[in-house]
């Protein structure tokens, strides 16, 4: 099979011919850019410019001969665009290790950290001396929340204000030729299935723009600005959706959408209010990606989510990641067992949050081995750790947990 083949036979819970990986296919799959620079060297690989993508998380984009090194299957729609050295610029990494930001992005020194500021001037994001990845630091609707000024609020939150390519690249209104031209490109160029990212957050939104406490009482003491909220943010959306599936659709195989809807100890909400406020408005926009391409419906969704699996399963959802093992009620083997015929599961395959970064390289591979062989057969998985790779994760279990995939796959029974 081809990746692309690979990754879509998966999706459609069919055996493919071996475990397909995912690695930086999108912003909760990749791996941080001071960890990214060590891992190359074990590997043994030319030395190149580290290339932050995502200033936030710090992630750098992962280099083809590390996805052929480990047999990635993906790619994310942005790597077909700001390839030019013109749109990067030089910086360092908390470690002192050299890398290049895109241009767009103008970190400045305030004091013992780095901000960067919104068109407007706001400083929407900082990360102090000692930190690794910036911080939200400012919410628009936090001291007045006018509606009427949504659009423009939208724009002065640090997830979206901060872009990664291809960003400005594609705005104004020859954006949608220049964005179909590069996705058309890397089709072109890749037979890795390639996965759009979207957003269409709706409760994280919300704790964008009011912060997490803010809006989440919001969502219990007035249901009703929240619907006024949300139904403005959906049409908002959906316009999105239809500019960027009308550019993109025909050149990529998944749209990525994203919201948080859990924590480490279950849902941020109940089951309830999900069914209230936000399943109906992420049915309307998952359906209207099928209706607008031949596209796969994936949702980034972290967190102890397994009592709202149903619904989200029903919401037209085909995949979710990171699928976050360590939290309550996402043991592989029962989400398998019970989700695994109705929703791919991609991701759940290493657990970042204490083997990955703590354990040994043999302790890493037996761990990944035991997630493989309940969660691979008969398809409905990819191959994800649990979120990023982090900073401080040694590049020999970075190296184990990939091998270990491989290993397996050879033997992949189907």
């Amino acid at each position: 099979m081809t990746s692309r083949e690979r990754v879509l036979t998966a999706l459609e819970h069919r055996p493919p011919d071996r475990v397909p990986i995912d690695f930086g296919g999108h912003r909760s799959s990749g791996i941080a850019a001071i960890a990214y620079a060590r891992l190359r060297r074990a590997l043994g690989l030319e030395e190149r410019p580290i290339r932050v993508y995502d200033p936030i998380q710090q992630l750098a984009i992962i280099d083809e001969d590390v996805l052929e090194r480990f047999g990635v299957d993906t790619i994310e729609l942005g790597r077909g665009f700001a390839l030019e050295d013109e749109y990067w610029c030089d910086w360092t990494l908390p470690d002192g290790t050299p890398c290049q930001l895109p241009v767009w992005v103008a970190p400045e020194r305030q004091g013992g950290q780095w901000v960067i500021r919104s068109a407007s001037g706001h400083v929407l994001a900082r990360m102090p001396d000692g930190a690794l990845y910036f911080e939200q630091c400012y919410w628009p609707f936090l001291e007045d929340d006018d509606l009427d000024r949504l659009p423009e609020a939208i724009q002065e939150n640090m997830w979206c204000a901060i872009q990664s390519p291809p960003g400005p690249l594609v705005a104004g209104e020859d954006g949608p030729r220049r964005l179909a031209e590069g996705a058309r490109r890397l089709r072109g160029r890749t037979e890795r299935a390639v996965i759009g990212l979207f957003g269409g957050n709706l409760l994280e939104m919300g704790q964008f723009l009011w912060r997490n406490d803010r809006f989440l009482m919001l969502l219990a003491a007035e249901p009703a600005r929240v619907h006024d909220f949300l139904e403005r943010l959906v049409e908002i959306h959906l316009a999105d959706l239809e500019r960027f599936l009308g550019a993109v659709g025909p050149y990529i195989d998944i749209i990525l959408f994203g919201d948080d809807l859990g924590m480490q100890s279950g849902p941020q909400i109940s089951p309830a209010m999900y069914r209230e406020f936000f399943k109906p408005r992420h049915a309307r926009m998952f359906r209207r990606a099928k209706e607008l391409a031949d596209v796969k419906v994936q949702l980034h969704c972290c967190g102890g989510v397994r009592p709202l699996l149903d619904d989200l399963i029903e919401a037209d959802v085909d995949a979710i990641n990171p699928v976050q093992i360590s939290c309550v009620g996402m043991d592989a083997q029962g989400l398998k067992q019970d989700f695994g015929d109705r929703i791919t599961l991609w991701g759940g395959g290493c657990d970042t949050h204490h083997v990955l970064s703590r354990g040994t390289p043999q302790e890493v591979r037996r761990h990944v081995q035991r997630q493989l062989a309940i969660l691979a057969p008969g398809g409905g998985f990819v191959f994800q750790q649990v979120h990023n790779i982090l900073a401080d994760v040694p590049p020999e279990n970075v190296i184990a947990m990939f091998d270990a995939v491989l290993e397996f796959g050879q033997a992949f029974p189907g």
